[in-house]
This record gives C-alpha cells, structure tokens and sequence, in this order.
C-alpha cells in the first residue's frame, strides 16, 4: 500500500502576498476606466494621492515598529487598501479627505492592531466610513455622469478643483452638480430613498435623467466592470465563489421577494445590483482574507449577512448605500461565525473524547 502525504490545512496557495494584491490592482481596472469615462479623471488623482499616502504612513508606521521598510511596502496591502479607498469617494472630493482617511486605514485599522494579517475590520471600508461620519457633504457630492453633465471639466480643472475645492472660474462642487435644467444631481440610490420619502412612485422616479434601462446612468457599467473584475480574480483562483455569492444572494433575493410584494416602491434586484458599490464591494472589499471567515461555509454566511445588511440599510437606514456599513458589521461577526462553522479537527469526538 502507499500512503499519500498532505499539508496541514492552513493555506493551500502556492502565490505569494504581493502576487495576489497584484492581481486584485489589475482586475480593478476595468472598473476605474469605466468610473473615470463616466465621473472623469478625478478618480486617478484621487489614487494617486491615495497611494501616495499609503506608501508615506506605511513607511513610517513600520520604521516605528523596527520592521523592514522596504520589505513591509512590496507585499502591496497598502496599495489595494489606498485603491479601493480612492475609488469609494467622489471624484472632486479635497485632497484632504483622501489622506485623512488613508492614513487612518493604514495607521490606526492595519498597524494598531499588528500590521498585515492582524486586523479586524477592512481598512479601506474602516476609512471610508470615518470620513462619509466626520464629512458628509464631501463624501456625498457625486457628479452626473458626464454623459448628462453640463460641464466638461479639463484635467487641470479637476486638479484645481480637487486641491482648492473650486474651479478656476470659481464653480464649486454643488454648482457642478446642478445640471442643464437647474435640477441638482444625486446618486441613484439616493434619488430613489429620498423621492420614495416624498411618496413618489419608482415608474416616477425612474422617468428622470440619471437613470437609464437597468439602473443609474453610469452606474450600471461601472458596477458591470466591476463584475468583469469579480470574474478574472475568480478565474485567477484569488477568490472563491462564497462570499460574492453568498453576498449577492443576501441581497438580490430579499430584493426580489419585496419587489414582488411591492413593486411601486421596493426596488428590484437588477437595481440593486448595479446601483452603488455593489459589485465593487462583492468582489473586491467582503472577499478580504484577513477580515472575513476562513472556512467556505463561513465565507458564504458572511457575504450573506453583508448582502442581507445592505438590503437592509438601503430599504430602511439613513444612508442610501450601506456596502461599507454592512461589512464593518459582518468582519464583528467572524469570530462567532468561525466558531461555528470551523471544520472538526481530525479525530475529535463530540464527547470530548479524542480517537
């Protein structure tokens, strides 16, 4: 007889760190070109500040903690941390809602708790609601699409705009907003919260210009660029399946089944999945190893709880996307999911008795 010799089941993948971030970096692509086409080139300087934020305060963080600065910098944690955090604001926010909040997703969320691996909630997700709390009016000034914009703003524009919080002819970010006929443009979402408050039907709400056949103009393609992203670190074996599945289940069918109760007024699952940050968050913020569950059973119920949670909050909260929300939730929740769903260990019996 011959015996077959397996690894200890702790990780599987025979790819380092910095090759799995780097390959997170490159699926996001398609989803920041398609956000840079439609909200325009603010969002690479926001990444751009972003990254250089990261690299700073990482640097420090890890010199103050006598590591390897250089070494600590190459497994690109903090680079899809500054990423991700950049293409969750607006496009035209100050620069200094970028470094706050990037610098507080690496400083405070990864270091203080012990550096990579050892922290409880996402980072980017931690920083993100740290700033739309502490700054709601910059972190809620969403431009139209540029597709149903008046303006059409140059790069030097939109640098100036970024850095002084105006134009250089002097148009701030809420006259931006406005478009042709006067009306002042929101997020599909919540357009959709706040005219469903001023009892508006959502065959009326949907007869306005920000949204198009399937959902929010723009929206719906970067959210499907997004999905193409999800696919390739899919494809890649970078993720699995569990949690953007169970995330997207959490939320498309009680969608589904409140749509069906009351069409009038509960959006439907189509819009929910390609409104907001819904694709982003599926594929690319829940599915955080450190943060989420380790066992897939546990994965799937944790992208459940968070799709479950943004339906919620979306229906009923007081803010009109609620991926971020809904994830610092859930990463509460692994210790208690893990202990539940944690394979047995081999040879261990329910009576305490060891085989």
């Amino acid at each position: 007889m011959s015996f077959r010799i397996a690894a200890a089941p702790h990780g599987h993948s025979q790819r380092r760190t910095s090759d799995m971030m780097r390959w997170v970096c490159y699926a996001l692509i398609p989803g920041v070109l398609v956000q840079s086409y439609f909200f325009g080139a603010g969002v690479w300087m926001q990444i751009m500040l972003a990254i250089i934020t990261a690299y700073v305060t990482e640097s420090l963080c890890l010199v103050a903690r006598n590591r390897d600065a250089r070494s600590g910098l190459r497994d690109n944690t903090a680079l899809v941390t500054a990423v991700l955090l950049a293409i969750s604001i607006p496009t035209l926010a100050p620069w200094w809602i970028i470094v706050l909040g990037t610098a507080f997703a690496i400083v405070v969320v990864k270091h203080i708790y012990g550096g990579m691996g050892q922290n409880l909630f996402n980072p980017a997700m931690a920083g993100y609601v740290l700033l739309l709390v502490s700054f709601p009016v910059q972190m809620t000034n969403w431009l139209p699409p540029t597709t149903i914009s008046q303006y059409d703003l140059t790069l030097w524009q939109t640098l100036h705009t970024i850095l002084f919080e105006y134009t250089p002819a002097g148009y701030s970010v809420e006259q931006l907003r406005t478009t042709i006929d006067g009306i002042t443009m929101a997020t599909p979402l919540d357009t959709v919260k706040t005219a469903l408050d001023q009892s508006y039907t959502l065959s009326e709400i949907y007869q306005r210009p920000q949204f198009s056949v399937l959902a929010g103009v723009g929206w719906q393609w970067v959210n499907l660029a997004f999905l193409l992203g999800g696919f390739i670190l899919l494809q890649q074996r970078i993720i699995s399946w569990h949690i953007p599945g169970g995330l997207l289940a959490g939320l498309l069918v009680p969608a589904l089944l409140a749509h069906l109760f009351a069409p009038s007024i509960m959006p439907g699952p189509i819009f929910h999945a390609l409104s907001g940050a819904t694709m982003l968050g599926a594929f690319f913020i829940a599915t955080d190893p450190v943060s989420a569950a380790t066992s897939n059973k546990g994965r799937f119920i944790f992208g459940l709880m968070i799709g479950l949670l943004v339906w919620v909050i979306r229906s009923w909260g007081g803010y009109p996307d609620a991926v971020a929300f809904a994830v610092l939730l859930a990463n509460l929740s692994v210790p208690l999911i893990d202990q539940y769903t944690r394979p047995k260990v081999y040879g261990h019996q329910s009576g305490g008795q060891n085989g």
